[in-house]
């Protein structure tokens, strides 16, 4: 089972969401077509195949402009679902449900459109190699992030790290600003804490050879070749974590597992991602 995220962490973007969306007037159209306490019942329905993630978002869109509603899910996060599938049932202010609606959609179809594909890259790789497992990056959307990185559990991968404080990660700029793939590792390793990870990206197998002493971590195999990655995972024996990166898409990821690396790193999994179509429907 997937832990969901608290609803504390998740209301401050769905109320920037509602803000965005009423503007200064509010619901101009359902304040004039709809009576003040009329009530709705409606379903969100999947009109497409898919990975469902971001069902708290939808039901806090609408408890935020209707705290008496009624929401029901009726599937949880990470389930699949086919076309005409019911999401969750709701009962609320009939104002406040269609005033709620696109924020609600908005994230769910977003979330659920990274859990489908984060889906679509572990079921590519699945009994391939080592057993490499999917991983995300930083490329997600700005204010996001916790959300994207949820779905990306919801569809079975795995979390990089969050910003750039929960781990070293020594980058291609960071290696020319020292001087050096080993120098830049010395510097690390005199200033990370006894719990902090040092990951160090190399793009040659020179840079690799030059590392392993320092015994990072873990190393990002930056746009290795398929025979350099198999090459790299002969030299480190599985001393080391290897995680690949760098023009990784569905027609390439299983090669790059079958090399034996343990870690991929994807990048689409949240800035490539489609919307999973999905709707509110009244009933």
């Amino acid at each position: 089972m997937i832990a969901p995220i608290p609803d504390l962490l998740i209301q401050p973007v769905v109320s920037a969401a509602l803000a965005e969306d009423l503007g200064r007037a509010g619901d101009v159209t359902a304040q004039a077509c709809i009576e003040a306490h009329a009530r709705l019942s409606a379903v969100f329905a999947a009109r497409q195949n898919g990975i469902v993630a971001g069902l708290a978002c939808a039901r806090l869109s609408v408890m935020a402009l209707d705290p008496s509603a009624t929401f029901e899910a009726m599937v949880a996060d990470g389930d699949e679902v086919q076309p005409g599938d019911v999401l969750a049932k709701v009962e609320a202010n009939a104002r406040a449900l269609l005033s709620a609606e696109r924020t609600a959609l908005n994230l769910l179809g977003r979330l659920s459109g990274v859990a489908t594909l984060t889906r679509d890259y572990v079921q590519a790789v699945a009994g391939a190699g080592a057993g490499a497992r999917i991983a995300d990056t930083r490329k997600t959307t700005p204010g996001l992030r916790h959300l994207e990185k949820y779905a990306v559990r919801c569809g079975g991968g795995l979390n990089h790290r969050f910003g750039l404080d929960d781990a070293i990660l020594i980058k291609d700029n960071h290696v020319a600003a020292c001087g050096g793939v080993g120098e830049a590792l010395t510097r690390a390793r005199a200033a990370a804490g006894h719990l902090m990870k040092i990951e160090v990206e190399v793009d040659s197998l020179s840079q690799l050879e030059e590392a392993l002493p320092h015994r990072p971590d873990v190393i990002m195999l930056d746009n290795f070749s398929l025979d350099d990655l198999r090459k790299a995972v002969a030299m480190t024996g599985g001393a080391v974590i290897l995680e690949a990166s760098g023009g990784v898409n569905l027609q390439t990821v299983r090669g790059i597992a079958e090399t034996g690396v343990q870690v991929i790193s994807v990048g689409a999994l949240t800035h490539s991602a489609s919307v999973l179509d999905i709707g509110l429907d009244a009933v």
